[in-house]
């Protein structure tokens, strides 16, 4: 068994920080469900802008929305503007096809990645 990359968001930009909230990311639904990632799975998050990875888990935002937004103690280490790429895994022992997608500066779709 290893963890395989299943989906990922590529290029999204963080539109709010709350770090009074208990913790999380807030995705947009329309990506979520681009991507296959459910509400509260496990994600990896790392920053291209500051190089800060962690590890959260999902919320489900406001469908067309746009909104990345990072929560709790995760707001202190990404920050609003960063950009980031948003990570799922498996744990299989078959190969799978993961479902990446890149998204433009207001977090909507434009196309999957081979």
């Amino acid at each position: 068994m290893r963890w395989i990359l299943r989906s990922k968001i590529h290029k999204a930009i963080v539109t709010e920080c709350d770090v009074n909230y208990i913790g999380s990311i807030t995705i947009d639904q329309n990506l979520l469900e681009k991507v296959g990632l459910v509400k509260g799975e496990k994600v990896l998050v790392v920053s291209n802008t500051s190089g800060a990875r962690l590890e959260t888990y999902v919320i489900v935002g406001k469908r067309g929305s746009g909104i990345i937004c990072m929560n709790g103690a995760a707001a202190h280490l990404i920050k609003k503007g960063e950009e980031v790429i948003i990570m799922g895994f498996e744990l299989t022992n078959k190969p799978i096809k993961p479902k990446n997608i890149l998204v433009d500066k207001n977090n909507k779709f434009i196309r999957f990645l081979g």
